[in-house]
């Protein structure tokens, strides 16, 4: 499979984001992506699907030691399954070989194009790595709906000014949806009605 490496410098000199799009749209096979910057240091990002089973237990690891799952109290078994379900598409994305975070994807049932996870290490929080996973997702759904959604606990601040920053708007509140207490807020980025979707050209 082919892979697509790109490396970017310091942080004042980044790549635009037209350049990752047009990545992407040259090689649409490709389940690597490199891109990215760590601490204002050259950095080599690979966003890969996840296939290795250590690599698995890994985020299961990093997901069940992390907000928001720790509050909403999910076990490590648990965060495992949702992994490891077949119906949801994985990936992971690696900063210069070492595992920095991931991404699930929901790309069947009422809400094409639902982003259930974006989880990062805690080494690499606060980098860019999150941004990098949400615009690769994006452009994944972006593919196939017009439509990207995705929940943010009510407690998780950061995540929420970190979606509203991506261009997201709230639709939705679910009180008590996960853990007494507590709502889980959809939100969603859209290019417009399903009418006129035309998808993204390969």
């Amino acid at each position: 499979m082919p892979v697509v490496s790109v490396v970017v410098c310091r942080q004042d000199a980044c790549a635009p984001r037209e350049l990752l799009t047009h990545i992407l749209d040259r090689h649409p096979s490709t389940a690597r992506l490199g891109f990215g910057i760590v601490s204002g240091e050259m950095a080599s990002v690979e966003i890969q699907k996840l296939q290795n089973p250590d690599d698995a237990e890994w985020c299961a690891q990093v997901m069940t030691s992390s907000e928001p799952w720790m509050t909403l109290g999910r076990s490590y078994q648990q965060s495992l399954r949702i992994i490891t379900d077949s119906s949801r598409e994985v990936y992971l994305c690696l900063v210069e070989g070492a595992a920095a975070g991931f991404v699930i994807l929901n790309m069947t049932g009422a809400f094409v194009g639902y982003i259930q996870t974006i989880c990062i290490a805690p080494e690499y929080r606060s980098k860019g790595v999150g941004s990098r996973l949400l615009e690769f997702a994006e452009h994944r759904i972006f593919k196939e709906s017009p439509n990207v959604f995705i929940c943010v606990s009510s407690f998780n601040d950061r995540a929420h000014r970190l979606y509203e920053r991506a261009g997201y708007e709230t639709i939705g509140e679910l009180s008590n949806y996960l853990v007494k207490g507590h709502s889980e807020i959809l939100m969603r980025k859209s290019l417009g009605p399903w009418k006129d979707y035309q998808g993204h050209s390969e």
